[in-house]
């Protein structure tokens, strides 16, 4: 075969591999979302010093403490297997973390940010959806409207995630119950009337 032959074929084959790859990652996310279970993350505030960066919105979360059974088998920086659950207000909430994922029940991967030494058998962890994006004409807005409903012990401010079989998708920020995303685009609405 000439060298002129194999150009053409090879080229299509690069090119089904690139957008195999990318199409691969959409479709592995969107089974997430439409198979997955939803799940409610109640959010808290973060240090307002530096609280936001480009076009996301850094997200903590007040849900972040877990017990263990015995404290010093754990280390700082280590990856776990959170298991969660609604509680009775529907939030969810850690149940447990174990250093394998279970074969049951929703589970995120976290990170070990602290574990006492106190006896008490707790640890800190880390949400792996700690940032969430927006279109940068509005992301000023929503920080704004963010930090100031975590301010507010009356609002309820909370993450939309979608989980299945560890991984995840964050859909949306919400302030009782409307999207971030809607109250930044009232309030861009609101200022150019």
């Amino acid at each position: 075969m000439s060298r002129k032959k194999l150009i053409l074929p090879t080229f299509v084959l690069v090119v089904v591999v690139q957008l195999s790859v990318p199409a691969k990652m959409i479709l592995d996310r969107e089974n997430i979302i439409k198979e997955g279970s939803v799940h409610l993350f109640r959010t808290a505030p973060v240090d307002p010093y530096d609280p936001f960066r480009g076009k996301y919105i850094i997200l903590s979360f007040a849900d972040n403490m877990v017990g263990v059974e015995d404290e010093s088998e754990w280390s700082w920086g280590e990856s776990a297997y959170l298991q969660i659950a609604p509680d009775s207000s529907g939030f969810t909430t850690p149940q447990r973390v174990s250093k394998y994922p279970p074969d049951t029940g929703d589970y995120l991967e976290v990170m070990v940010s602290y574990v006492t030494s106190n006896g008490t058998n707790r640890l800190t962890i880390n949400y792996p959806f700690d940032r969430f994006y927006m279109e940068e004409s509005k992301a000023p807005r929503a920080e704004r409207s963010y930090f100031e409903s975590l301010r507010d012990s009356t609002q309820r401010t909370y993450a939309v995630v979608s989980v299945k079989n560890g991984e995840f998708v964050l859909l949306d920020v919400m302030i009782d119950g409307i999207s971030i995303t809607e109250i930044a685009e009232r309030e861009i609405t609101e200022d150019s009337n």
